[in-house]
């Protein structure tokens, strides 16, 4: 049991003034873990107060300063990458295939910064004048349970990079997480203030960090229900948003597909991070004409899928990260009975064994059609539905009917005409035949799947101000 009482302001960790607690639960055997020490607003009105005063130094570093400051905090991450991996297995139920590309993308991420940061002209002549790109202020970063050291090392680099500085509130529930990742900042030496972090809840420290009039911007990721309260809180003091929101990914099987490749590929696209993952494809667009063999492969390859204590490295899908995201999947998949889809493999209750964990057994749907809850709504759990289509037309028809657009993919033989679909499809990313992430790519989505980009020079630019000069 670990009490984390601390948090993490002016370079130094500090008592908070809050004094409410909540408790860490460990998913996979619901026994406690510890409880953290929640910040309030006072806290976070210190944490920007810190944050704006650093602003004033540390906006006029050069770009090789920060480069340097990001280096170290590469290497002060990569120096304890294993406990930082350990730690999310056992904190939030990741299993350990996930946790170990999770802690990877966190570094990968830092490394594309830098080289963004290395190619950037912060200053260039336009026409006859002259145009600076310069840092917002203080960014407010506000991140989520399912993958949240990556989220913050992401974050934080990208603001060191464009000269801001920030105040970052985690979830409560990756509080041990945090305290790790924090260590490895301490250690890494940057400057006093450029970072600060409030473990909180939304509504205490995120509320104030989105209507506090020194914060500049805020980069969120979470629920499109909650990035919508913050757009609105946002808002009244112009500030700049980066919103990356929810999901509901189609999966295009085209008739060409390769289905031995294509199946598999749609299953770990599906249960990814145990599907709880904003980008996990969960409406699997299926010719018609095909529907039978794929039904069949599609339940032989769940069948096989690991379900169990997230340590194992053979695991693929580990428990729910609470008992409520375990109720959450289960009503869903009730729904979706009631809807009048058919369950082809998985379906309600924990699979035998696991039944001290929040477990849901890899559930498949089919007979869905895209009206159904269950295929518009976002489950954040490992339950996909099989949508059948007619043509390509009508593929391209029902993947865009949806009120997200976060991310999609395409399988198919033939590369043009992967393309093809792939440039009709409304989402931020498309990913062809295959499950690959490139940092240096823009990340972020359409309609409700948020405002903005996130990673590469787009996501830089998210947190600078455009100035003309003109003579």
């Amino acid at each position: 049991m670990k009490t984390i009482d601390k948090i993490y302001i002016n370079g130094a960790f500090v008592t908070p003034c809050g004094t409410e607690f909540f408790e860490l639960v460990n998913p996979t055997t619901n026994e406690p873990l510890g409880k953290v020490v929640l910040g309030d607003e006072e806290d976070t009105r210190k944490a920007i107060a810190s944050a704006k005063t650093a602003f004033v130094r540390f906006s006029k570093t050069t770009k090789e300063e920060r480069i340097a400051y990001l280096q170290k905090m590469y290497y002060a991450v990569a120096k304890r990458k294993e406990e930082l991996t350990a730690i999310m297995v056992q904190e939030y139920g990741g299993t350990l295939q996930f946790s170990t590309a999770s802690t990877q993308h966190a570094l990968n991420g830092i490394q594309s910064v830098i080289e963004t940061l290395r190619n950037y002209e912060f200053v260039r002549s336009i026409g006859k004048s002259k145009v600076r790109l310069e840092p917002l202020g203080v960014v407010g970063i506000i991140t989520p349970w399912n993958a949240s050291n990556s989220f913050i090392c992401n974050k934080l680099a990208t603001a060191i990079a464009a000269g801001c500085t920030a105040v970052i509130k985690p979830s409560e529930m990756s509080a041990l997480q945090t305290q790790v990742l924090l260590e490895c900042l301490h250690e890494a030496g940057l400057p006093a203030g450029v970072f600060n972090v409030v473990n909180g809840l939304g509504n205490v420290v995120g509320a104030e960090i989105t209507r506090h009039p020194d914060i500049a911007k805020v980069s969120f990721t979470g629920s499109t229900v909650v990035g919508k309260t913050i757009a609105r809180g946002a808002v009244d003091t112009m500030k700049r948003v980066t919103l990356e929101l929810g999901g509901k990914s189609p999966n295009i099987i085209l008739d060409d597909a390769d289905l031995q490749q294509a199946i598999p590929t749609a299953i770990a696209a599906a249960f990814m991070n145990s599907g709880q993952a904003c980008i996990a494809g969960t409406r699997l667009l299926v010719p018609e004409n095909r529907l039978d063999e794929i039904k069949t492969l599609v339940k032989e390859t769940v069948e096989k899928v690991k379900v169990g204590d997230p340590k194992n490295e053979d695991t693929v899908v580990g428990p729910m990260v609470s008992k409520k995201q375990y109720a959450r999947v289960q009503q869903y998949i009730d729904l979706g009975v009631q809807e009048g889809a058919e369950i082809l493999t998985g379906g309600a209750g924990q699979p035998e064994g696991l039944e001290a964990g929040n477990f849901v057994k890899p559930t498949v749907f089919v007979n869905v059609n895209n009206k159904m809850r269950i295929a518009r709504e976002e489950i954040f759990g490992p339950v996909l539905s099989i949508i059948t289509y007619k043509n390509e037309d009508d593929a391209i028809s029902i993947a865009n009917d949806t009120d997200y657009g976060l991310q999609a993919y395409v399988s198919s033989s033939d590369s043009i005409r992967a393309n093809r679909v792939a440039a009709q499809i409304n989402a931020g990313r498309v990913l062809i035949n295959g499950l690959n992430h490139d940092p240096m790519a823009p990340f972020g989505g359409f309609k409700q799947s948020g405002i903005g980009r996130e990673f590469g020079v787009y996501g830089l630019e998210a947190y600078l101000e455009v100035k003309a000069v003109i003579e």
